[in-house]
């Protein structure tokens, strides 16, 4: 006797719980309702005979039998998209993080369109993990800290400058004269990188007990109160070039290679297509010149 199998909508409502954790959130990335959702799973498990997740108030957890199923139809799922990618391929995604699209991509993609008149680019602001085919994302710009998924073609872009930056007013009236200066400082900081001034120290090798004044979650706000004239915030001097050849921002002791490499990442199932390379090739040689915009900054006094 042939025992009935699963449908495909049920094992898609059912994969999608398991890994957000959430029928909500699966009915809202499958576009359903969330009753369909749950009689999807439901006649999941009266089929299969086992339960495959638990309910509880706050959340959807897969019981030991529910994960390995979810594992592997992750990995299912992930090939059948990949494959009708390579036949049907659709518009190439950059994805990078909200302050590298603002402070960027942004200002460079009118050339771009003009040199590459057959692309079509779309654009995912995300700075974390990502999954190329669910996540419908063909390359992705990320630092050297964030592991790279499975598979992934890895490219290095650059190492990362930074460089502590103030409004001229702000550095005018704490005469920032010498590195040390930034002891008497109000410092600010992002939330996402608790670590940064402690890292420009190092490189620094200076010796100081600093504390943070501010923090702010996100680069692009971070770099407004500096202009705003709030303090001395540490930034990737990629961000700031602008800013600092207009005067609207200084960096008073030049900028300096960092920690961190900017990375590119490129999914397997896009890799060999011309519109791919060409995108590829085109942020290599525009984050090449903005390094050297950063370098000839260097490490100066003010």
């Amino acid at each position: 006797m042939v025992r009935p199998r699963p449908s495909l909508n049920a094992l898609r409502a059912f994969e999608a719980t398991a890994r957000l954790r959430s029928m909500t959130a699966a009915s809202v990335e499958l576009s359903v309702t969330h009753g369909a959702v749950s009689r999807h799973i439901r006649s999941l498990e009266e089929l299969l005979g086992v339960p495959l997740l638990v309910r509880g108030s706050s959340s959807t957890d897969p019981t030991p039998e529910g994960i390995r199923l979810a594992e592997g139809l992750s990995g299912a799922f992930s090939l059948i998209d990949a494959s009708v990618e390579q036949i049907l391929p659709g518009p190439l995604t950059v994805s990078c993080s909200a302050t590298i699209m603002m402070y960027w991509l942004i200002p460079r993609l009118a050339a771009f369109h003009d040199a590459h008149r057959g692309i079509d680019l779309q654009f995912n602001l995300n700075y974390d993990q990502v999954d190329f085919i669910r996540d419908k994302v063909s390359i992705a710009i990320r630092s050297s800290t964030i592991a790279p998924p499975r598979d992934v073609v890895i490219k290095e872009l650059a190492r990362e400058w930074i460089s502590p930056v103030c409004a001229a007013s702000y550095a005018k009236a704490n005469s920032l004269n010498d590195p040390d200066d930034v002891a008497g400082c109000r410092l600010l900081g992002t939330r996402t990188r608790p670590e940064a001034w402690s890292d420009w120290l190092d490189e620094m090798r200076l010796k100081q007990d600093i504390r943070i004044q501010e923090s702010y979650d996100h680069f692009y706000l971070l770099i407004q109160a500096a202009l705003c004239g709030l303090g001395l915030a540490l930034v990737p001097t990629m961000f700031v070039l602008e800013e600092i050849n207009s005067g609207r921002l200084i960096a008073p002791f030049g900028s300096i290679p960092g920690k961190r490499t900017l990375m590119l990442w490129t999914a397997p199932h896009v890799e060999t297509r011309p519109e791919s390379r060409a995108v590829s090739q085109w942020l290599t040689r525009e984050m090449s010149a903005t390094v050297k915009s950063c370098a000839m900054l260097g490490n100066v006094e003010a």
